[in-house]
């Protein structure tokens, strides 16, 4: 029986149109780790200019700072050379608003088996973001919890803010400083490129 082509071969496909040499460090030059959500819409290359191996990005569902987003960042910082973390969560996620129990029920529904474990599920995206930020800056592995900040991406407009920034300093910010999609950049997060031999 024929089978139709899958979007994993599409994409395997575009992969082996592009083959060549990796030849790159695998240390990041950033020195930086993003988490963000696994949302379709949130670029983290698009967003913050990056270029190949400049940083690592840590993604799963509503950027949280899970037992294994922790171990990655102890992994990272130990055997890979980074040493900030920048946690990016976003408006209109899918775990915002609802509960664990709704969640657990969908996927319930979905696949026919219970959850046995938290899905993350959150009411306040302020507060989402402080908790990860918070728990990575408690995290006991890592070497390096000073440089650890939290920004929420506005998927409505592409603008980029601190948790609890009021709305009127946001909207006075100049053009040439705004935050958004294309306009966050790494200088503004301390995302230097070391120099040449260091």
């Amino acid at each position: 029986m024929p089978t139709t082509p899958s979007n994993i071969d599409a994409l395997v496909a575009r992969a082996r149109a592009r083959e060549g040499a990796m030849s790159m460090d695998a240390r990041p030059r950033l020195r930086t780790v993003i988490l963000t959500c696994m949302d379709a819409r949130i670029d983290p290359s698009l967003i913050f200019g990056l270029r190949p191996g400049e940083v690592h990005i840590l993604r799963n569902a509503g950027a949280h700072a899970t037992p294994d987003v922790l171990r990655s960042l102890a992994v990272s910082q130990a055997l890979l050379g980074t040493t900030q973390v920048l946690v990016l969560a976003h408006t209109q996620c899918g775990l915002l608003g609802q509960t664990e129990e709704q969640v657990a029920a969908a996927i319930e529904r979905a696949s026919g088996h219970r959850p046995d474990r938290r899905m993350g599920a959150f009411s306040n995206l302020d507060r989402a973001v402080h908790e990860s930020v918070e728990a990575i800056r408690a995290c006991e592995f890592l070497a390096h919890r000073d440089l650890v900040r939290g920004y929420i991406l506005d998927v409505a407009d592409g603008s980029v803010h601190q948790p609890g920034e009021p709305l009127q300093k946001r909207a006075t910010r100049s053009p040439s400083s705004t935050l958004g999609l294309n306009a966050l950049r790494a200088d503004v997060l301390d995302l230097r490129r070391p120099k040449t031999g260091r």
